[in-house]
């Protein structure tokens, strides 16, 4: 799992690389890091923390050792994020915008796989969706309402500060393209990874 974290980070920082536009959550923590002077892995590493603390909050005595899991898991993401973006592809630039197209498409792909493998090993959930499954439990909002709210609101924060502090926008073709690609996608690599991860031994049961 920490294998396909790692791959996905690396793919976040592609598709930041390739400056067309990101997901709703991404260009949050890029806006942010852009007005902050933080990180932007170090952002990303700090809202999933403050997630996980507000699934302790809300489930108190249920809060289990799955949950724990989110910890370590977003220390890893925001790190490697760090590491990709900054470090093994900071002099990484493509003036020709084909070419940046391509490497987002690309990019989305790697991130599609990774985050899909990870679901389909069923071991630990994102701490953006395990807050949204805390409050749907709490609230009269389904699941699927407060993600979709989630990300409204993570692309109002990036319009925000980018008509603000006149940053680069975000919210661009890229973000389109991924929210109409990124969810068939990662379902098609969810359906196939799970029959390979149960005769491997690796999962014991395949989600309906």
């Amino acid at each position: 799992m920490a294998l396909f974290i790692t791959l996905a980070a690396s793919g976040i920082a592609l598709m930041l690389k390739a400056a067309v536009g990101v997901g709703a959550f991404d260009a949050a923590t890029q806006s942010l890091s852009l007005v902050t002077g933080i990180k932007i892995g170090t952002i990303a590493m700090i809202l999933n923390l403050s997630f996980v603390a507000g699934q302790w909050i809300i489930l108190k005595k249920d809060f289990g050792f799955r949950h724990m899991l989110q910890i370590p898991l977003s220390i890893l993401l925001g790190t490697m994020v760090n590491f990709f973006y900054y470090d093994f592809f900071g002099t990484l630039a493509v003036e020709s915008y084909i070419l940046s197209l391509i490497m987002y498409v690309v990019a989305l792909v790697l991130v599609s796989f990774s985050t899909g493998i990870v679901m389909a090993i069923d071991l630990v959930t994102f701490p953006i969706e395990s807050l949204c499954m805390s409050l749907a439990e709490i609230i009269p909002f389904k699941f699927g309402t407060l993600r979709q709210l989630f990300d409204v609101l993570s692309v109002v924060l990036s319009v925000v500060l980018t008509l603000i502090y006149g940053l680069a926008p975000s919210i661009r073709e890229g973000t389109v393209i991924g929210m109409l690609i990124f969810g068939p996608l990662m379902g098609f690599f969810i359906n196939k990874a799970q029959p390979i991860l149960k005769k491997s031994g690796i999962v014991e049961k395949v989600r309906a």
